[in-house]
Parts: structure tokens; C-alpha cells; sequence
């Protein structure tokens, strides 16, 4: 089931872009968990469209409804329901893509998939929408994590070829230096970033970048050789939202330019605990934890729509067909798709958590 993820809980995701709800469903949640709202509204305002001059002017309160699962401020034990309701939505922008696909979308994918069944308003389920509902389940995850000292944070690492210039220290990540209104470490960095973003909207085009990630305090031991490592878990849920084209782990591609020399990460002892002197594996070695922070990148390729003409298709009549594509949309998704990114860690390392608790509980 594309739609559900997880091994020891179980996220299911539900809705369209368009629908009058979008929601999510979370299972195997221990009982007794405390949960804190305003916190968790707070960090769903970060991913909420119209807020800024990069983002696209659709606005939504992205304010979730708990149905169940939660009574008194902690989890019970039941699964978690909650929606979220569409109000601000413009399903006549969509009209004609029932028959002209968007280039960098997959309205031509789904019409092959689903014989023309598929919601086409907005994306329909293959919408950034859906991320909404993403960063409830992952709200509630990095405040379990964060109980038990594991912090989750993310920064925009480049975009259109613009650098954060702050190289963070791998072992020890400072994420409290993270900027709040545009989360990077330098603000030069982050002003022609934003002038990047600017200059695309201007041109009625986009651009992409790349959502650098760190998850510091894990314990040493979590994950699985092969198909259960680390990276496969995280990957696996990150690949899950759209525009994500590629994720590697600490050096990652770096890696295949350097010597065993240079790539390894030598180990030595710090206050009597097996620490490793640089981190270019990322935290990971086996598909499971080293006890260093875990860091990946997620790199996001230009939004599609773009109001620029493009060549398409008429599926009908099948000839070339010119399209301008109408709707509100974000000229770059990078600066919403951090708390994203940081959502879907914390809801894999949740999972490898709740699996690691059950496997001590057998011994």
C-alpha cells in the first residue's frame, strides 16, 4: 500500500489536494505519550503555504482535528486520527489537465495509471499538499524523540546553486544556529537565496535545491543489515515526498572520489565511549547507527509549474500542444520542504525506536 509506511507503527496518509480534507492515521503509538498542540501547530506553520513572498499565495490555517487517539493531552493508545480541512481551494485552474499533462508532473503518469479516474485538481494525491498531514505525524514524532534527548533539525544547504557558506561540524551540529524565518546557518547565504527565488518568479520559472539533515543523540545499534539499514528506512519515507529526486547519507556521492584512506572514519575512545574522529558515513555503518549524528541530504528539483510556456501534449488528439499552466504555486519548495524533511526522519527513527524498545523488551 503506496499510501502507509512503517514497520512497528503504521502511517497512513489520506486525501487530495482539492478534497474537502486531507488527513493521516497513526497506529501502534504506545499509550501514556504526552502531546503538546501549540507546539505542534507551531511547527505545521512552518510547511503552511502563503506566508512569504516565496511561497505560493494559497492560503491555508493547516490547523489540525484530532478524532482519536489522543484524550487529555496524551496518546491512549488507539490510533491517531486527525484532519485537516481544505477551505482555500481553485479546482477551475486544473481544468485542462485531463487532456494536457504537465511537463515535471505525473498527470500523464496517472492518467496511464488510473484510465482518467485520477483527481487532476491540484495534483490530487500526488500533491505537495499531502505533506500536511506528513508533518502532523512527524510533529508528534520529534516531540517523542526529543523526550528522550533526540533532536531533529534541518537547514536549506543550497539553492540554484547558492551555499549555505556555514560548513556545520558533523559530530557536534549546532542546530539551535538554524535560522527560524529562513532556516540556514549564514543570513547572506539566505538573502541570495531568496534573491535566487526572486529572480525565478520574475521569469515566471523556478528553481531546486538541497535540505540538509541532522538527527544528533541516537543511540548506537539501531537498524538492520541489508534491507532494514538505516538509510533504506530513512529513504524510504523521504522519497515520499514530491520533488524529492536523490538522498545520500554524510559524504555521499563525495565518497566514490575519495581513497579508503580519506573515507573512512577513524575511531578512537571519549570519555570511555567508541566515538569516530569524522563522520563521512553519516552516522551509519551496516545500515545501523554508529552512536554520531545521522545526516542526510535531500535534493529537490525545481517546482514544475511554472507559468512560462512549455510544450506538451493533447492526449485526445494526440499532437504537441503549447501550455501555460495556471494556479498559485511556490517558485521554489525548498524553504517549505525542510520541516518536510525533518517530518519524515523523525517518524523513521521513531519507528526504528518503538522496534528497538520491543526487541529489548524480549530478551
Amino acid at each position: 500500500m503506496s499510501s502507509t509506511y512503517g514497520e512497528n507503527l503504521k502511517l497512513s496518509i489520506f486525501g487530495q489536494s482539492h478534497s474537502p480534507a486531507i488527513g493521516m492515521v497513526l497506529d501502534g503509538i504506545p499509550a501514556g505519550l504526552p502531546v503538546d498542540t501549540q507546539r505542534l501547530q507551531e511547527f505545521l506553520n512552518r510547511r503552511a503555504p502563503g506566508q512569504n513572498d516565496y511561497s505560493t499565495p494559497r492560503r491555508e490555517e493547516d490547523s489540525p482535528e484530532f478524532l482519536g487517539g489522543i484524550l487529555d493531552g496524551f496518546t491512549c493508545g488507539a490510533p491517531i486520527a486527525a484532519v485537516i480541512r481544505n477551505r482555500n481551494t481553485r479546482s477551475g485552474d486544473y481544468a485542462n489537465l485531463r487532456d494536457c499533462p504537465r511537463p515535471g508532473h505525473a498527470d500523464y503518469t496517472a492518467q496511464i495509471k488510473y484510465g482518467g479516474f485520477q483527481d487532476y485538481a491540484g495534483g490530487g494525491h500526488f500533491s505537495g499538499r499531502l505533506t500536511a498531514p506528513l508533518c502532523i505525524a512527524g510533529g508528534l514524532c520529534k516531540q517523542w524523540l526529543e523526550e528522550r534527548g533526540i533532536r531533529i533539525g534541518a537547514r536549506i544547504a543550497s539553492i540554484a546553486g547558492e551555499t549555505d557558506d556555514i560548513d556545520l561540524d558533523p559530530l557536534h551540529p549546532q542546530l539551535d544556529l538554524i535560522g527560524k524565518d529562513f532556516p540556514v546557518f549564514s543570513p547572506a547565504s539566505g538573502e541570495r537565496m531568496r534573491a535566487k527565488i526572486a529572480q525565478a518568479r520574475t521569469e515566471g520559472d523556478s528553481v531546486g535545491g538541497i535540505v540538509e539533515c541532522f538527527i544528533t543523540a541516537l543511540p548506537a545499534g539501531l537498524g538492520e543489515p541489508m534491507f532494514g539499514g538505516v538509510e533504506s528506512r530513512i529513504a524510504q519515507i523521504v522519497y515520499g515526498i514530491p520533488a524529492v529526486k536523490s538522498v545520500d547519507f554524510g559524504a555521499g556521492y563525495a565518497c566514490a572520489y575519495m581513497r579508503g584512506s580519506q573515507c573512512n572514519d577513524a575511531f578512537t575512545v571519549e570519555n570511555g565511549t567508541v566515538r569516530t574522529l569524522t563522520n563521512h558515513s553519516g552516522g551509519i555503518l551496516g545500515g545501523i547507527t554508529t552512536g554520531t549524528p545521522v545526516i542526510f541530504q535531500a535534493a529537490f528539483k525545481p517546482t514544475p509549474s511554472i507559468s512560462r510556456p512549455q510544450q506538451s501534449v493533447s492526449l485526445s488528439q494526440s499532437q504537441i500542444q503549447e501550455l501555460s499552466v495556471r494556479g498559485r504555486h511556490d517558485p521554489c519548495i525548498v524553504p517549505r520542504a525542510v520541516p518536510v524533511v525533518e517530518a519524515a526522519a523523525a517518524i523513521a527513527i521513531f519507528d526504528l525506536i518503538l522496534g528497538n524498545t520491543q526487541t529489548d523488551r524480549r530478551k
